[in-house]
C-alpha cells in the first residue's frame, strides 16, 4: 500500500497510523458526495443580482447593503468597472456582452426576482466614460448617474421585461440614495 522510500526503520513516519488511515478512508468516501452537493447548491431560487463596480473602496459596502436588506446568502453579483454604467456605456461596449450573458444564466440557475445595480461617487469609469464635467459636483454626479441607471433599466426591460432593477448611487461612506 504506502512504501517508505526515505526510511528503513520499521516505525517510518511516511506511513499513516491506524487513525490516518480511518481519516483517509472517510475522507475518500465523502469526497464523491462533494461535488453533487456544490452541484446542486448552485441551482436554486435567490432573490436578487448585485451589479457593482471593482472599486474595492465599495466591496464592504455593497455586501452591507445587501445583508441590511436581508439578501445575504440570496444573491448573485457581477462586478465590472462602473457597474450598470459598464453595462451599458458605448466606451465600454467590449464588456456588455459578458454582463448580458452572465444575467441571462443568472436568471437560468438562480431564478433572480431583481437586479440591484449600484454606481458610486468618485467613480474613476465615470470619469473615464462621461467626463470630468460629469460628475464634478455632487449635483451632476447625480444627474449622470440617474441617466445611466435609466439606460441600465431600459437595456434590462428590453431583455428581460418582467425583471426590476433596484439601483442606487453609494456615497463614499457606504450610505445608498436610491435613484
Amino acid at each position: 500500500m504506502f512504501q517508505c522510500t526515505t526510511h528503513a526503520a520499521p516505525a517510518c513516519s511516511c506511513l499513516p497510523g491506524r487513525r490516518g488511515m480511518l481519516g483517509l478512508l472517510a475522507a475518500a468516501a465523502v469526497a464523491p458526495a462533494v461535488p453533487m452537493r456544490a452541484a446542486r447548491a448552485s441551482e436554486g431560487q435567490y432573490e436578487a443580482m448585485l451589479l457593482n463596480c471593482i472599486d474595492p473602496r465599495f466591496t464592504s459596502s455593497s455586501a452591507a447593503w445587501m445583508t441590511q436588506h436581508e439578501l445575504r446568502g440570496r444573491y448573485s453579483q457581477f462586478v465590472i468597472a462602473g457597474g450598470p454604467l459598464g453595462a451599458v456605456h458605448p466606451r465600454f461596449a467590449a464588456w456588455h456582452q459578458a454582463f448580458w450573458d452572465n444575467l441571462g444564466i443568472t436568471l437560468q440557475l438562480h431564478h433572480i426576482r431583481r437586479v440591484v445595480a449600484f454606481a458610486h461617487r468618485d467613480c474613476g469609469a465615470a470619469k473615464l466614460a462621461l467626463g470630468e464635467a460629469a460628475i464634478a459636483t455632487p449635483a451632476a454626479e447625480t444627474t449622470a448617474f440617474v441617466d445611466v441607471l435609466a439606460q441600465f433599466r431600459a437595456a434590462v426591460a428590453q431583455r428581460h421585461p418582467n425583471l426590476p432593477v433596484v439601483g442606487g448611487l453609494m456615497a463614499l461612506d457606504g450610505s445608498v440614495t436610491a435613484l
